[in-house]
């Protein structure tokens, strides 16, 4: 026989855990947290640097072309050998400003020639060079 302690007055005894008051904290301490945090900004300041004057005055440029023969042209004169090509680079890197050097090599030249004219202006201490005219190398 089983012995029953419990009257039939009393209610059934809760077996959950009551998280009312666990929720009441957290709201509360979520409401502290939003009233101390400072009010953020909407922007951020920097520091930019201040804008340069634009250029009024057009850069020198100098044209080298490599024909088809690897001959070097320096604005539409022809060279007799790299030794010229040095001298004429170590003028123009004396220039202030310094020119800019637009290469431009046509399809058959060889590219020993046109690697040699950028290695030149490397060697000499030029830093303006471009090489203009490449979409005859384009992929199609």
């Amino acid at each position: 026989m089983a012995m029953n302690l419990q009257t039939p007055d009393e209610p059934e005894v809760m077996m959950d855990i009551n998280t009312t008051p666990l929720i009441d904290v957290m709201l509360v301490l979520l409401i502290m947290l939003i009233i101390t945090i400072p009010v953020q900004q909407h922007s951020v300041n920097l520091d930019m640097p201040q804008s340069a004057t634009p250029q009024t005055k057009k850069p020198n440029v100098v044209r080298i072309e490599v024909d088809a023969r690897s001959v070097v042209n320096w604005n539409g004169k022809p060279l007799a050998d790299r030794a010229a090509l040095d001298i004429l680079l170590l003028e123009a890197k004396a220039q202030e400003p310094q020119p800019e050097l637009h290469i431009k090599a046509q399809g058959k030249a060889k590219y020993e020639a046109v690697a040699g004219v950028l290695a030149s202006a490397q060697r000499q201490g030029l830093t303006k060079i471009g090489i203009v005219g490449t979409k005859q190398f384009a992929a199609p």
